[in-house]
């Protein structure tokens, strides 16, 4: 197993609480120096809360921890390709580099829709690794969404169900 095929694993741990949560299954975790040091899943619904993505989650405690809002010596792993205000933050963050799973057609800003972790005119620019247990990542989010669709299609019930 390589060192990112560790740390996305852990990611995907975080992802199967936001699932079961009922979330969007994406989870992150962030390491310095080989350590991780905060780890995080989405928790938008659960708290109402449009903010509450598992990356910016897992970016503000790793600032904490850092004592800085430069995480210039720490990687993000996160199971789903960052949003734009996900990455957004990457980049204000001063993040080198982040490792993702699987891409984001709607919405991914690494690459699918946008390359905002990459923008030549925005003074940051962040090393992309994707890929990263894909199959695994991309699953996880699957299994979601057809439970969503199925939950979606279900006739409302009715006093005597």
């Amino acid at each position: 197993m390589t060192e990112s095929e560790k740390y996305m694993t852990e990611a995907l741990a975080e992802a199967e609480k936001a699932l079961a949560a009922g979330e969007v299954p994406i989870g992150a975790v962030m390491v310095r120096n080989g350590k991780i040091i905060a780890r995080g899943h989405n928790l938008r619904n659960t708290d109402k809360n449009p903010l509450r993505h598992a990356e910016i989650d897992v970016i503000d405690a790793a600032a904490k921890i850092v004592g800085d809002w430069r995480l210039e010596d720490c990687v993000l792993y996160v199971t789903v390709e960052p949003c734009p205000m996900c990455a957004g933050a990457i980049v204000q963050a001063r993040i080198p580099r982040v490792v993702f799973g699987t891409r984001n057609s709607k919405a991914g800003c690494a690459g699918s829709v946008l390359d905002v972790l990459n923008e030549p005119r925005l003074n940051h620019q962040v090393a992309v690794e994707e890929g990263v247990l894909q199959p695994q990542c991309s699953e996880i989010m699957k299994r979601f969404f057809k439970r969503f669709r199925k939950n979606a299609n279900a006739a409302p019930l009715t006093e005597n169900q």
